[in-house]
């Protein structure tokens, strides 16, 4: 038949990668990209490409500290789509352009992988069906589009490649005989080079012995002479662990190295770092390699011995808990695993929260309703089946402890899909027969993966940059107008778009800030700011849209009880026929200009008339009259950009509220657009500086200060130099010939008071 042609390689692999390009090329059409984390990325890559080496203290981020990237990702998620960009700069792509298609390149990549495992593994249809669901899944597609950047794409990339290996191992016994054993080196340095691409690669690790350990379980109940290949692709993770660690050393540790949160997890499982300095491979390979390799002894031995399927099972549910009790007993703080031992319960974001159902629709659509059916095949299982049950089963446990493992646990997700499809359509096939049989083939093999493309397509269109005009205006206006050493405080989500259009350091980003929170809610004041040498505050329409988060957030502070019981509406203008009428579910506002203005307030059927109603129109905010107040609400309307916020005294009373609506001393609106962002200046005694014929001088503004603390380091990050400088009554001030250091941190104080602080480099 016809339709058979196209599980033919030649056919089914370009088909599925057409596919799969197209879907993760549709974000293309934006001129921003997605989320926020990729501008930090770009921004890092931009400045290093400009300075000639990939140096590790970038000032322009974490202010007024700076950030040492090689703590924060391992180089290597930089330097690819750097290294692309010079492959493809030749036909003009431009690096932005290079940095936007990078996902997508490894992406795809991925499941051509993944497709020739599975070719090597079983056949043309499951491999065809399990990778044509990858390639539809928008739980794949989510980090590999174009876009947006993120590191785990590389991890599973990396996993993809591991998996030919084995697959060739295993598959290779009658025409290479012990020879094919060398695959094993495959999956040894595909795991051990994903530790450069990305900080929380580990999962590559758990999949592959988890591998290890379902292929000697698959070997031991079947009587399958694979015992040794099980041994083997345990010891490739040895190796691949020693050369992640050895990688380490000049492209950066993951996150849970010696000199990251390694160190806490260290003290939590009691480890002490030596030759290997990275929490997760030290256990990798004093304990989990070691106990993988006992077990698998232990079943070879019993599998001399044991005959009986029920009595090998029990036999694997006995040394399957006592295994867990071990390691559980020697760790007990593993417990606290999916946490990320308690490392994201202080800063609770999204992507750590459990999926629900709707998050697994989106992600897998009809495909997760065919996972059951991939059982089906153990009515007459083979070996291979059980080696990816090592990848099945931590990709659903890592899709149900976080949504952040959507996207790692899409390829189980798409094996099960596909393989069951096929299964399903084998056990209906033969008891059907003629038009009816064809129907239903045609029914499973076409119509399910294409209403798989219906939502996913669906789900792609629907993702839009949160970046856009008004943001790259103000940001850029920010670069244009302010010192390149001038720290700025924005709402986290927003600080890599500082790093990235304005080139100035951000107080938060890349995670929740409480100390920002609790500043934008009025616990914190302008002393506060002053201390992190703040110059710059950025308010906007969005952070009303947060304000949930924000009060969140400041209530993880521990030492602060958040009381105030905050409450805040934000509708849109649904008319202006002879009244202004503002709208959201049951709350109505009716605002009639006059000389006293006529508003009224309807809550639920309830109507009352506001306290204070601040109006934006044009460049002005005005402070009408009104005819009758009656309660505690405050209600600020934009007939700029049509919408009005309607909130309680005590949303009202927020240093957020106050700077977005009426700000006062000490701060000064430098910019706004009239009502979606918002900068202003905080006066202080500030400090500029500025580099010229090779001497770098600190300008004082408002000169109250009276001491100079500077403080030298070197690119690493170790601190070389220290010393505080007398400088009252000075106007400015050379940097001495005596610091030693790269980057430079300083801090201005009136007596011991801090009054401005901020970083930059030498050069």
């Amino acid at each position: 038949m016809e339709f058979e042609r196209i599980f033919k390689p030649k056919f089914a692999l370009p088909l599925i990668t057409i596919i799969a390009l197209i879907l993760r090329l549709i974000p293309l059409r934006f001129k921003y990209m997605l989320g926020y984390d990729p501008y930090f990325h770009l921004a890092y890559i931009e400045e290093a490409l400009k300075a000639g080496e990939w140096f590790n203290f970038f000032t322009i981020a974490g202010g007024p500290w700076g950030s040492q990237v090689h703590k924060f990702h391992p180089l290597g998620l930089w330097m690819t789509p750097a290294y692309v960009y010079k492959v493809l700069k030749f036909l003009g792509v431009s690096l932005y352009n290079a940095f936007r298609i990078t996902p997508v390149i490894f992406g795809v990549l991925t499941i051509a992988f993944f497709y020739l495992a599975l070719l090597k593994l079983y056949d043309e249809r499951r491999a065809f069906f399990a990778s044509l669901f990858l390639a539809l899944s928008f739980g794949h597609i989510f980090r590999s589009m174009a876009n947006y950047y993120r590191g785990d794409n590389y991890m599973l990339f990396w996993y993809s490649v591991a998996l030919v290996g084995v697959a060739y191992a295993l598959s290779m016994e009658k025409r290479l005989g012990y020879k094919r054993f060398v695959f094993y080196l495959i999956p040894a340095l595909a795991s051990g080079f994903a530790s450069i691409f990305w900080q929380a690669y580990y999962p590559i690790f758990i999949f592959l012995l988890a591998n290890a350990v379902f292929l000697a379980v698959g070997a031991f109940l079947l009587d399958e002479k694979k015992l040794f290949d099980s041994l083997l692709l345990t010891l490739s993770t040895l190796l691949g662990a020693v050369i992640a660690n050895s990688l380490g050393e000049k492209f950066g540790y993951g996150m849970l190295g010696y000199d990251q949160m390694g160190k806490r997890v260290a003290e939590k499982l009691a480890l002490e770092f030596g030759a290997i300095k990275d929490a997760y491979l030290l256990i990798h390979v004093k304990y989990l390699v070691p106990l993988t390799l006992v077990f698998i002894v232990l079943l070879f031995i019993a599998g001399k011995f044991v005959k009986d399927v029920r009595l090998k099972a029990g036999i694997l549910i006995g040394l399957g808990l006592l295994g867990v009790f071990v390691l559980f007993y020697r760790f007990e703080a593993l417990k606290e695993l999916s946490t990320g031992f308690g490392i994201f319960k202080e800063a609770p974001i999204t992507e750590t929260r459990p999926s629900t159902f709707n998050d697994l629709w989106n992600a897998f659509a009809l495909s997760m309703f065919l996972t059951p059916l991939f059982f089906l095949k153990f009515g007459r299982a083979k070996v291979q089946d059980f080696m990816l049950l090592g990848l099945i089963v931590p990709s659903v446990y890592m899709i149900k402890t976080w949504t952040r493992f959507l996207f790692i646990g899409s390829m189980g997700i798409a094996l099960m899909a596909g393989f069951g499809l096929w299964e399903l359509h084998s056990v209906l096939k033969p008891k059907l027969d003629g038009k009816k049989g064809l129907a239903v083939g045609l029914t499973l093999l076409l119509i399910v993966p294409s209403a798989n493309v219906f939502v996913t397509l669906d789900r792609v269109w629907k993702e839009k940059p949160f970046m856009n005009e008004h943001w790259e205006r103000a940001l850029t206006w920010l670069r244009e107008n302010s010192n390149d050493n001038d720290i700025v405080l924005a709402w986290w989500d927003y600080g890599h778009w500082v790093t990235y259009y304005s080139r100035r350091s951000p107080v938060a980003q890349g995670s929740p800030n409480t100390n920002v929170a609790l500043y934008y809610l009025g616990k914190l004041d302008e002393n506060w700011a002053m201390g992190l040498g703040v110059d710059y505050v950025v308010v906007s329409y969005y952070d009303f849209l947060k304000f949930g988060a924000i009060v969140d957030t400041a209530r993880m502070h521990p030492k602060y009880n958040i009381t105030e019981e905050y409450g805040i509406v934000i509708l849109p203008m649904v008319s202006s026929l002879g009244a202004f009428v503002f709208q959201r579910d049951n709350y109505r506002v009716i605002v009639k200009p006059d000389d006293r203005w006529n508003i009224v307030v309807n809550v639920d059927g309830r109507a009352l008339a506001p306290k204070e109603v601040y109006v934006e129109y044009k460049e002005k905010i005005i402070k009408p009259e009104l005819t009758s107040p009656n309660s505690n609400a405050y209600l600020y309307i934009n007939l700029n950009y049509r919408y009005a916020i309607l909130m309680n005294e005590e949303t009202f009373n927020t240093t957020l509220a106050n700077l977005f609506i009426k700000p006062e001393e000490p701060y000064e609106l430098v910019y706004s657009d009239g009502g979606i962002v918002k900068i202003l200046k905080l006066k202080h005694p500030n400090v500029r500086i500025e580099k010229a014929n090779g001497k770098i001088i600190f300008h004082f503004e408002n000169a109250t200060g009276t001491r100079l603390g500077i403080g030298g380091f070197l690119d690493n990050g170790t601190m070389v130099f220290s010393k505080w400088y007398p400088v009252k009554g000075l106007e400015e001030f050379e940097l001495p010939s005596e610091v030693n250091g790269t980057v430079i941190r300083y801090a201005y104080a009136e007596g011991k008071k801090v009054v401005d602080r901020g970083i930059f480099r030498r050069r």
